[in-house]
């Protein structure tokens, strides 16, 4: 079975960018390192602040279009429902 993953990244000012990936960890580890040029690496976005995993890529793709079109505050507050503290969730793959 694949895996799919939209997620929440952000910043040190608190920039949120929402995406979709089949890889998450490759993916994080692009916008950390600024690989792919755009968006993310021109406003530092490299903190994985919240992801969901799906089997189904339009399911995904679904979800991602939906939490793309909520106001901040209403993605903030997704976050903030299963990271609080807005922890980097990348650091727990390397504990």
């Amino acid at each position: 079975m694949h895996e799919y993953y939209v997620y929440i990244a952000t910043n040190k000012s608190g920039t949120l960018y929402t995406g979709v990936t089949n890889n998450i960890r490759l993916r994080m580890h692009e916008h950390k390192t600024k690989a792919v040029p755009g968006f993310t690496s021109q406003y530092n976005i490299d903190r994985l602040a919240y992801y969901e995993v799906f089997g189904d890529i339009r399911a995904a793709i679904d979800r991602e279009k939906q939490i793309k079109g909520w106001l901040r505050l209403k993605k903030v507050n997704l976050v903030l429902k299963s990271n609080p503290d807005w922890r980097d969730l990348r650091a727990e793959w390397f504990e």
